[in-house]
């Protein structure tokens, strides 16, 4: 990768002589605004952000149809048993299967054998298992005889997911592709094909190109999927743009990687690095990836700031549910306030990120690490504040309903804009084994484990308390131990990040001069 790397840096004295003439101030604008350089990146950068694109929009469609099907039909408080009884042994099964997978397969049979199943998924749910779900759901009744459940706690939890267990399904396999899709399928190919010198331009754009994905998704769901008679309608309606998605991620996939390999060749290099190591990488069981995290303490402080991330923001998220429940019992329109938030999402993160890239690059890889559990440390007071006063009147509950918004609009948006890229950043420096093996097993296990993690401690505290708002107290002292601990993590791994660039910078050198 040293060859490609080259060009980049070469066209910045260019630019730089002619900040002397009156050209400056817009080159600096273009350079600020959009810092991608000739027809050949431009083309490469617009491909692969269009991957992206696609891939967020789906995951925004999914995210929005699976939290209205479980919310909805079973409460907000079924999140947390669904996401440790089905999402954490969905995807430990998931990780074991793809990492078989990816010691057999070739890259790209390996993108498209990942990507298309879960749109099988998806337009099977829609044309054959909603519309019969009646025919396949157990009665509430029966259920809670067998489980002999009361009306509320856990049990209660329990019979509900188990009376609506295609939407659970539809929601386990959701959750699934939204941690494998942008991980797994994007940032995999990303990093293959994205040389360091391009990275710090292309990436926080990518970030910014699919934050209009949201918005888009969002207000598909608000002003055409949730105007729909009924939500089966409204499925449809949701499922094709879902299908559209998906097609479009598998084609834009195919367009750039032929175009990389036509203009650089880089695949040919992967593949002589994949190559070699794979003589040592036999079979990576789940065992094996945890041992291989263990091993690497800059691995370990990466999987606790994305362990940081997972626990806190479900912490607020299942609480903030909860109280929209409240607010917005009926199912299209709890949709529609989804939808709306969804585009907020989007629109926020395009604005933040335009701030974040010149964060990241004046500020510094640790600054923007540590913004966003600084940020949610911040917005967690009011939002706890409120719950712990009370929320008997209406007018209450509407204002924690909107101070809860704006603590996870805020949260989610510093994640996609500052957290997000500083991680991905961090793995540049390793080398091809912990590049691939770490980023797989920390993607997964990482966030899931943080998610589940967040939600055991919560399905103990709905036994307890009955449900999570009365166990408000208890939540936000977890909530902010978390943080603390994963702001120290930011800042051990910063030094860290530091030396092995260096290292890394030094490497290369030797080997460019060797050549």
């Amino acid at each position: 990768g040293v060859e490609v790397a080259s060009p980049a840096p070469a066209a910045t004295p260019a630019t730089d002589n002619k900040d002397d003439t009156t050209m400056s101030s817009l080159t600096k604008l273009r350079r600020t605004i959009f810092p991608i350089y000739g027809k050949q990146e431009t083309i490469k950068f617009l491909l692969i952000g269009s991957i992206k694109f696609f891939i967020i929009m789906a995951l925004t469609l999914t995210r929005d149809t699976k939290d209205t099907l479980v919310v909805t039909q079973c409460g907000a408080e079924a999140i947390a048993f669904l996401k440790i009884y089905g999402v954490l042994p969905a995807a430990t099964a998931f990780i074991a299967l793809y990492s078989k997978m990816a010691s057999v397969l070739e890259k790209k049979t390996l993108f498209y054998s990942t990507c298309i199943p879960f749109f099988v998924f998806f337009v099977l749910y829609d044309v054959v298992i909603y519309p019969n779900a009646a025919i396949l759901h157990p009665s509430l009744e029966s259920v809670q005889k067998i489980l002999g459940s009361t009306s509320s706690g856990g049990l209660a939890v329990l019979a509900k997911i188990v009376a609506n267990w295609t939407s659970a399904l539809f929601y386990v396999v959701a959750e699934i592709y939204s941690s494998v899709s942008v991980g797994l399928l994007f940032w995999q190919f990303a990093n293959d094909v994205v040389p360091i010198g391009q990275a710090k331009r292309f990436y926080p754009l990518f970030a910014q190109m699919s934050g209009l994905a949201p918005v888009l998704a969002g207000q598909y769901v608000v002003r055409y999927a949730s105007q729909a008679p009924d939500f089966g309608s409204s499925l449809n309606r949701l499922t094709a743009a879902i299908a559209f998605s998906g097609t479009m991620i598998c084609i834009y996939y195919q367009l750039a990687t032929q175009y990389v390999e036509k203009t650089e060749g880089v695949p040919e290099v992967n593949i002589d690095g994949s190559v070699s190591p794979k003589k040592k990488k036999p079979r990576m069981s789940m065992k094996e990836s945890a041992k291989f995290l263990a091993s690497s303490q800059y691995l370990r402080l990466i999987a606790t700031l994305v362990l940081g991330y997972g626990l806190s923001i479900n912490f607020t998220e299942i609480m903030w549910k909860s109280l929209v429940k409240k607010q917005y019992p009926d199912p299209l329109d709890y949709q529609r306030f989804m939808g709306n938030f969804s585009s907020a999402v989007g629109l926020s993160t395009c604005i933040v990120i335009f701030f974040g890239v010149h964060v990241i690059r004046i500020l510094g890889w640790k600054v923007g690490a540590m913004a966003t559990p600084g940020i949610m440390m911040i917005l967690g007071i009011p939002f706890f504040a409120c719950i712990l006063i009370g929320l008997d009147s209406p007018v209450r509950l509407h204002v924690a309903v909107v101070l809860g918004t704006i603590q996870s609009l805020l949260s989610k948006t510093s994640k996609y804009a500052l957290f997000d890229p500083t991680t991905q950043m961090a793995y540049i420096p390793l080398d091809e084994e912990s590049k691939v093996k770490g980023k797989a097993a920390i993607d997964v296990l990482g966030s899931r484990v943080g998610k589940s993690g967040g939600s055991l401690i919560q399905q103990g505290l709905v036994f307890v308390f009955g449900n999570i708002i009365n166990a408000a107290p208890v939540v936000a002292v977890i909530y902010y131990s978390v943080l603390v601990g994963w702001i120290a993590a930011a800042n051990r791994l910063s030094s860290l990040f530091q030396a092995q660039t260096e290292m890394d910078k030094a490497n290369k050198y030797e080997r460019s001069k060797e050549k």
